[in-house]
């Protein structure tokens, strides 16, 4: 098994769903919302985890609701298989 250390961005992206791209000055009403844990250091690590290896990852998150629900998904993303 192979020790991978990943030093990256952790971020959570808060997506709205709307039925066309508003114009300059515009409010267009949102549909289905997302909340998405993600960045490119974690995408990777999750990657390397999924691919066996013992991955210690090294980022910065809130302490707040983000940051608790970021931890809980990178976890359960790295013991899921990648099917």
């Amino acid at each position: 098994m192979s020790n991978v250390i990943v030093v990256g961005s952790s971020n959570t992206d808060l997506v709205f769903e709307t039925p066309k791209f508003p114009a300059e000055g515009e409010t267009v009403i949102g549909g289905d919302f997302e909340v998405i844990s993600g960045g490119k250091g974690a995408n990777q690590a999750v990657a390397a985890a999924r691919a066996g290896a013992d991955v210690l990852f090294l980022t910065k998150v809130g302490d707040d609701e983000f940051g608790s629900n970021a931890i809980a998904v990178y976890k359960k993303k790295a013991s899921t298989p990648h099917l």
